[in-house]
């Protein structure tokens, strides 16, 4: 057997091996995904069953817990029920059979639209912004430039409560509070050093000589990074733009403290939907399923560039 053989048997796992990894990494999917099933679920039951004990595993599927998130309600007195004309629509009916009537649409669709707003707005900037400075921190020689990347590196590690009371005095001031750009500002404020740090890692695989050829070929240094730069960096741009919208999706302290009505975002909302006697669990539980498809679909899309941007350029080096 020669060097290569042996060495080759050593660093490859046998096929035992790779049956014990693939079993745990397939019960870890197993128990990972056990709370989304279950929510997912759960959206599907009444209020009743959301809160039986034991839990019920077999229930007959009601999309209650839908209409009672896109829909305000009240209720009335049977001899109020009992004027009205037939119900027009399937929702109406069975808010009905609650003795209930709808008043008007609820806040989830203007929360759910603020989040898409904020989360993808803020997302493309961090980005955006992200791709200029790693190019140049890359590239270039920026004076100072050890101390300015532990500097953006820094304020990730900041808590959001160590900042927000001066963040909330600051934004009252400067009228951003409540406000979508005000929003979009800070998190991409926020985003920017993960940013920086994930896209320089990639930019930096990436071989100057490409440039320069370009370069001497009549481009500019700006058609070289267009042309060149970027179509090499696109998994590291898909990979970091994943990352920065789960935390711009997800965020919760700073949409609570900064936002009340007019940019809210979801995340702050759907823990108050109100039902009889406490939290309506089936709305609950679909506001979340509902909250989780876009990162998902996100995520899908950009799946190939996610695997190879999460093995390659920053978090290889």
């Amino acid at each position: 057997m020669s060097a290569a053989d042996t060495a080759r048997s050593v660093i490859e796992p046998t096929p035992r091996a790779r049956k014990i990894a693939a079993g745990l990494v397939i019960a870890y999917a197993l128990v990972a995904t056990i709370p989304l099933v279950w929510i997912f679920f759960t959206g599907f039951k009444t209020p009743s069953e959301a809160i039986a004990y034991p839990p019920k595993v077999i229930f007959e599927p009601s999309l209650e817990g839908y209409v009672n998130l896109f829909t305000d309600r009240t209720r009335q007195t049977p001899e109020y029920m009992a004027s009205l004309p037939p119900p027009e629509t399937w929702y109406d009916e069975l808010v009905r059979s609650r003795n209930m009537v709808i008043t008007g649409p609820s806040r989830f669709a203007g929360r759910y639209l603020n989040s898409l707003i904020i989360g993808f707005g803020s997302t493309f900037l961090a980005v955006f912004l992200g791709t200029l400075a790693a190019y140049a921190f890359s590239r270039f020689k920026v004076p100072l430039k050890d101390d300015l990347l532990f500097f953006i590196l820094s304020t990730r590690m900041m808590p959001p409560v160590a900042v927000a009371i001066p963040i909330y005095l600051m934004y009252r001031a400067l009228g951003l509070s409540d406000t979508h750009l005000g929003m979009i500002i800070l998190y991409t404020a926020v985003n920017l050093s993960l940013s920086v740090w994930l896209l320089k890692g990639f930019i930096d695989e990436i071989p100057r000589e490409y440039e320069e050829a370009a370069m001497t070929d009549g481009y500019t240094r700006f058609q070289a990074f267009y042309k060149v730069v970027l179509p090499q960096a696109t998994t590291g741009i898909a990979a970091t733009a994943i990352f920065c919208l789960i935390f711009s999706w997800n965020e919760y302290a700073f949409a609570l403290l900064l936002t009340s009505g007019q940019a809210q975002t979801a995340p702050p909302f759907i823990p108050i939907i109100i039902g009889e006697g406490g939290l309506d669990w089936p709305a609950v539980a679909a506001g979340t399923t509902l909250f989780l498809l876009p990162v998902v679909i996100f995520t899908v899309l950009l799946r190939r560039h996610l695997l190879r941007g999460i093995t390659f350029g920053a978090v290889r080096k």
